[in-house]
């Protein structure tokens, strides 16, 4: 399918480039402000959610390819929209800004030995597809060269990229929202099919994910606001890209119905979190004031 094979990749493409724009050399260097912060994170993130994820595949019993597809969701970056949402929620977005960064590099190297794993153990005779050079080498084309390329274009043209940074934002948006309605609705019976199966897990490793990314790093003495920077960056996985990556390097479209079904679930449990955190948040300066 035309759309799914050019147009989709593109529309990734465009959306990793805007956020290379927002990006300097700097936001990987700040991790060493707060190193403690962004390592518990990141091991949460990469360690731990899929640890997670794998018991809840296991307990609800996913099979094949939904399975496979929930791997591939949990081992996706952060959205940038985890930005927002612990902005709302009163989060040091400039972690949010690091950790974003260092996911999107993680994330090259992380997916394929995810991805590999699962197949390897649910889908026994295609284990090879997610190791292959090949597809990692597409997982780098499409998820890091447009942040470097947008990075590189920030650093020469800081001015423009900072007047673009709305409008390539809001653009990819569209296109992008365009492009995966119109994959989607070639495979909108099996999402029918499954979405009473899939629900559930992606509901539940949705809240999970915020607890385990704002709880974990308060229990390692981490300070308010970096603790809800993490949760929404754990709690709001990019299934943009894993939605990418099943249709256009997996070329499986019934891989794409998890991350779907988690990329429209997950916004639910991170509007309740913003809005209790900021609740709470309040509160608290009520009483210090």
């Amino acid at each position: 399918m035309l759309v799914v094979q050019i147009f989709l990749p593109l529309a990734l493409a465009l959306v990793m480039f805007g956020l290379g724009l927002t990006l300097t050399v700097a936001d990987f260097a700040r991790v060493a402000k707060y190193p403690k912060a962004a390592v518990i994170a990141l091991v949460c993130q990469v360690v731990v959610l899929p640890a997670i994820c794998l018991g809840l595949v296991l307990a609800f019993g996913l099979e094949g390819v939904l399975a496979v597809g929930m791997m591939l969701l949990v081992a996706s970056p952060g959205g940038t929209s985890a930005n927002l949402f612990s902005h709302l929620a009163g989060g040091d977005v400039a972690l949010n800004i690091t950790l974003t960064a260092i996911n999107s590099v993680l994330a090259v190297f992380t997916l394929p030995v995810v991805v590999g794993l699962s197949m390897a153990h649910f889908l026994a005779d295609d284990a090879a597809v997610g190791l292959q050079p090949a597809k990692f080498v597409q997982v780098f084309a499409i998820v890091l060269v447009p942040v470097a390329i947008g990075m590189v274009v920030r650093n020469r043209y800081q001015a423009w990229a900072l007047r673009m940074n709305d409008p390539v934002r809001i653009a990819s948006v569209v296109v992008l929202v365009l492009v995966i309605i119109a994959a989607i609705a070639q495979a909108y019976r099996q999402l029918l099919d499954n979405i009473g199966t899939l629900g559930p897990v992606a509901l539940l490793l949705s809240i999970l994910s915020l607890l385990v990314g704002y709880y974990v790093p308060k229990a390692f003495g981490v300070e308010r606001g970096q603790a809800v920077a993490s949760a929404m960056e754990i709690g709001i996985h990019n299934a943009t890209i894993a939605i990418t990556l099943a249709l256009t390097v997996l070329n499986d479209e019934t891989m794409a119905i998890a991350p779907a079904v988690y990329g429209v679930l997950m916004y639910v449990p991170a509007a309740v979190a913003a809005r209790l955190l900021s609740h709470n948040q309040k509160r608290l300066r009520t009483r210090l004031g």
